[in-house]
């Protein structure tokens, strides 16, 4: 059995996050057993992790203050753990486990890189420098994991030279996210919103790298020209955006949901999603709604385009009139043409990118680096 003890630097409802639960809780139990190490808290997704049999440790970080106080506790836990392979996830995460590997002997570390586009200066001086320092221990991995191409362009650019890469994008479970045209009727009576209304979701939670504020001038625009729009915010923080959202007179049209643990059963209900975010990888909520049958709007960023290929719009980053105009174009094509992209969308989500055909890639390569260290 290949034992794999996965570090993070937190366990919220994050990309990277969300893509550990859903790889640790579908791996075969029989072929390898997985650790989770949260830097920080159990968060919201340390019950669910642990829910399919799989050990949740954290030590207790601060979140948004990396330090290395908590370095000799993880070296410990690697010892006694002593696992066949370190798979960290995010820049914190592969800093120290980098560092712990070094002390604790164990064998076999493997980055997972997620980004594609980060504005570093809206973010600590301490991330941009552990990112430089990452870009010069590049090679000490066994493999670098990105999620995206775009993800592994940016990485080069700015030093990355990995003994290997390997880009495996994200998976969805089909099976939970699927389409339901009741969900239609029950959100819009749950929500009071008219039933002719074409409902836009954007669901993220709130950070710079999401652009709220993007989205929300271009809803101002959308529900000037075509009066049946709604729009709703989902994700953690998103009832923080009341004053913007009451400043750009969207009271009435904007709905903030928060966060949601349910999400397969909001996505079938809506119209479209839309993502407006300046930086991303694979966007995890993209795969999610396509799956549901619902197309996207998107703006140009990591693997958006690729993923969303000809079954929706994309439009440039930080445009909120570009991205006003793709929205009434989605909504002014009707419900039976948006239908009808769901279905490829759903499509594309079952040739390509379900949970069952990405886990397969992990475990593929955990079990190659895993025989190539005994040999």
């Amino acid at each position: 059995m290949i034992s794999v003890l996965h570090l993070i630097t937190d366990l919220e409802t994050g990309g990277a996050e969300i893509m550990l639960a859903k790889l640790v809780g579908a791996m075969e139990c029989d072929r390898f057993s997985n650790t989770v190490i949260s830097l920080t808290d159990r968060g919201q997704l340390g019950e669910q992790i642990e829910s399919s049999g799989v050990v949740v440790h954290t030590l207790g970080m601060k979140r948004g203050r990396p330090d290395l106080f908590v370095l000799p506790r993880l070296i410990r836990l690697f010892k006694t753990l002593n696992p066949n392979i370190v798979q960290s996830w995010l820049y914190h995460a592969d800093f120290l486990s980098t560092l712990a590997v070094r002390f604790s002997g164990s064998p076999i570390l493997v980055w997972n890189v997620r980004c594609s586009e980060m504005d570093l200066t809206r973010y600590p001086p301490l991330t941009r420098w552990v990112q430089r320092a990452l870009a010069r221990w590049s090679a000490t991995p066994a493999a670098v994991i990105v999620n995206s191409e775009a993800g592994k362009q940016l990485h080069e650019q700015i030093g990355y030279r990995p003994r290997r890469w390997d880009v495996i994008p994200n998976g969805f479970d089909i099976q939970r996210f699927r389409p339901d045209s009741s969900i239609r009727v029950s959100l819009r009576k749950e929500w009071r919103v008219p039933d002719d209304a074409a409902i836009v979701a954007l669901v993220a939670r709130v950070d710079p790298m999401k652009d709220h504020a993007t989205f929300l001038d271009a809803a101002q625009e959308v529900s000037k020209a075509r009066h049946n729009a709604h729009f709703f915010l989902v994700g953690k923080d998103t009832q923080t955006l009341a004053p913007a959202v009451a400043a750009r007179g969207l009271t009435d049209r904007v709905r903030m949901l928060g966060y949601r643990g349910d999400i397969e059963r909001l996505l079938p209900g809506v119209d479209m999603l839309c993502l407006s975010s300046v930086g991303e990888g694979f966007p995890n909520v993209l795969g999610e709604a396509m799956a549901c049958g619902v197309p996207c709007v998107s703006t140009d960023v990591g693997d958006a385009r690729r993923i969303i290929a000809d079954t929706g719009l994309v439009v440039p980053a930080r445009d909120p009139t570009s991205l006003a105009h793709a929205i009434i174009n989605m909504i002014d094509r009707g419900p039976a043409a948006r239908e009808h992209l769901g279905r490829a969308a759903r499509a594309r989500i079952e040739g390509e990118y379900s949970l069952a055909r990405i886990v397969d890639r992990y475990t593929a390569l955990y079990s190659e680096l895993s025989d190539s260290s005994v040999h």
